[in-house]
């Protein structure tokens, strides 16, 4: 895990990207992250992404309500693939899916390493969104 990485995010949602872009400028500015931020609406993209030369993967946040690929089957590509699984790239849910204990199983029975829900407002949205880069940030890697 390269702390100085990508922080992908996957989701199909213009304006949740839209947000999120805002977010991590923000981010950037304020705790002096400069982390690439690379953005991919359809999930199947993420693979080819990860497999190219030009992936420097720190982390990925990914939604799971997603058309043709949710997030579910995207995390199972991954995490299936023996290439990629080697990166050990650290992979959160970011969601809408509130008290869903079905999803909760599921995106753990997968390996995940967090499951968030998306917050309302956008200061507690930020507030997350550091709160999860901080974490990875000072979490010690090999």
């Amino acid at each position: 895990m390269n702390k100085d990485g990508d922080i992908i995010i996957i989701e199909d949602d213009s304006d949740d990207r839209e947000l999120l872009i805002h977010i991590f400028e923000e981010l950037g500015k304020e705790h002096g992250y400069e982390n690439r931020l690379v953005l991919i609406e359809e999930a199947e993209d993420l693979i080819d992404f990860l497999k190219s030369d030009e992936a420097n993967p720190f982390i990925i946040i990914s939604d799971i309500n997603m058309p043709k690929v949710n997030g579910f089957d995207l995390r199972n590509l991954i995490f299936s693939d023996a290439e990629l699984r080697r990166k050990a790239i650290p992979f959160i849910f970011l969601t809408t899916a509130r008290n869903n204990e079905k999803f909760l199983q599921r995106a753990y029975e997968l390996s995940i390493q967090g499951y968030f829900v998306k917050p309302i407002n956008y200061t507690a949205y930020k507030k997350l969104i550091n709160d999860i880069i901080a974490y990875w940030k000072n979490a010690q890697i090999l």
